[in-house]
């Protein structure tokens, strides 16, 4: 298990930082619905909607990302003069910590993308924008205001769609702008060629970004420095953070040893604005004294949870430190936290209690098929108090955060709990699993909680046991000298 209490002095830094974040910002719809007839006007599926929801996308995500980490971010970009660009400002406006400067031109279109969607699959997206570059006046406003806000942050992120905030020459006179007060300098690129981002601390594009940038293939190790090595040769960045998916991120800077930070993501839900995530928790970091390395570990943590949600989500400070604990003990009200965003991304949540004190094969295979069963799985482990009351004073022979932690450990295992009640009755009426596993020496009817589980819809499976094996059989054994 990775040790991260390194990060730890950064993470409590984190709410001292503010960023100045500028950028196409965008309206993101998610229409969804289900869909069971064709029309009988063309071969095209009838999508029923039955929900609607807006949120914000491009440079809005990324400021969203900041905010929810708790960082304070200055906030300029531009909009249309029309319903969309409303929308966007009323939510920008309840984004906690957002000092929101929206430049409304009505000579464009305020940048939109609706998402058409049917049992959690995409069936088309529809864009409505203006791409060309800003007006002189328009860029004028952004710099002036740039000029206002930047002493007062500890880090410039330049979120880059393309839809015209971010011209040539407006690029060329932020950098430069940071670069004279020594602020960072992060960019979220767009584009074939970054030119136009020399100066920058740190670019970060994916895989088919720096393929597309560098002209070099990026399918290995090797390949992926060597590409990066050429970007910042050509383009003046000091640095390349190249996302790669499911082989984590790599950081590439001028003349320094390269860094590799392997995937975090348990599972991947939705990769929609995941390199938001990642370029506003360097950009955060940054702000907040962090170094690079550090700032890279964060962002790759943050991009391992954020795929595992629907759409255009964000990390919360609290999630974050969760699953960057070394040893992931919950109390009550984090697990309930915990359990809320991961039902929020659509997730299968499992639970299991037990009193594991000397943790054997039976009960590996008991777990196994608790996490086959579910997404994420909540294991409640009983106290030391609690485990006196059911097997006597000489028991446990492991005391309960040794027992927890080392469930902790395991791959299959999300989140644990200790609990003192009798039953974990009170747990499940207030986590409300999906699915409830105990062992096949329960019937059904003596599983506590399986009619409150199925009352909710949810499923009780009763794990296959290992022949022989249990704690009470293993002292036993070791008793009688056989262990």
């Amino acid at each position: 298990m990775t040790d991260n209490s390194p990060l730890d002095p950064l993470i409590e830094k984190l709410a001292d930082g503010r960023v100045l974040c500028i950028g196409d910002v965008m309206l993101d719809r998610f229409i969804s619905g289900t869909v069971d007839r064709i029309s009988p006007e063309a071969p095209i599926p009838i999508l029923r909607i039955e929900d609607e929801k807006t949120m914000l996308g491009g440079a809005g995500n990324v400021a969203c990302n900041i905010s929810s980490l708790g960082g304070e971010v200055s906030f300029i970009s531009v909009v249309g003069e029309d319903p969309a660009g409303l929308d966007i400002e009323a939510l920008l406006m309840a984004v906690p910590g957002l000092d929101v400067h929206l430049i409304v031109d009505p000579d464009r279109s305020s940048s939109q993308k609706s998402r058409f969607v049917a049992a959690n699959q995409q069936m088309l997206r529809a864009d409505s924008e203006t791409t060309q570059t800003v007006s002189d006046d328009v860029a004028g406003i952004i710099l002036e205001i740039a000029a206002e806000e930047l002493p007062d942050c500890g880090a410039l992120m330049l979120s880059d769609y393309g839809k015209g905030v971010l011209s040539d020459a407006v690029l060329a006179s932020l950098i430069e702008m940071a670069r004279a007060q020594n602020k960072p300098v992060i960019v979220d690129p767009k584009g074939h060629d970054y030119s136009c981002y020399a100066g920058a601390t740190l670019v970060t594009p994916n895989r088919k970004e720096l393929e597309q940038a560098s002209g070099r293939p990026t399918g290995s190790d090797q390949e992926i420095i060597a590409a990066a090595n050429l970007l910042i040769e050509r383009s003046g960045v000091d640095g390349v953070l190249a996302t790669r998916s499911g082989d984590g991120m790599t950081l590439i800077q001028s003349g320094q040893p390269v860094a590799h930070f392997p995937a975090e993501a348990r599972a991947v839900f939705d990769v929609s604005g995941a390199g938001d995530t990642v370029a506003a928790t360097i950009a955060l970091c940054l702000a907040a004294g962090g170094d690079i390395h550090a700032a890279a570990r964060l962002a790759n943590a943050a991009a391992g949870l954020v795929v595992g949600k629907a759409g255009t989500a964000t990390v919360p400070i609290q999630e974050l430190i969760t699953s960057l604990a070394a040893h992931p003990v919950l109390d009550d009200a984090s697990a309930l936290r915990q359990a809320e965003a991961w039902r929020a991304s659509g997730l299968r949540i499992g639970f299991t209690n037990g009193c594991f004190d000397i943790l054997h094969n039976g009960h590996r295979s008991l777990l196994q098929q608790a996490g086959d069963a579910c997404d994420r799985l909540i294991v409640a482990v009983n106290t030391d108090a609690s485990v006196r009351k059911l097997k006597g004073d000489d028991r446990p022979l492991n005391n309960e955060m040794d027992r927890a932690v080392l469930l902790s450990s395991l791959k299959m295992v999300d989140a644990v709990i200790l609990f003192g009640d009798e039953t974990p009755l009170r747990l499940i009426e207030t986590l409300k699993p999906d699915v409830l596993i105990k062992g096949a020496d329960y019937q059904e009817n003596e599983i506590v909680g399986a009619e409150l589980v199925k009352s909710w819809g949810g499923a009780v499976v009763r794990a296959r046991l290992v022949d022989g094996l249990s704690t009470t059989n293993t002292i036993a054994r070791m008793r009688e000298g056989k262990g």
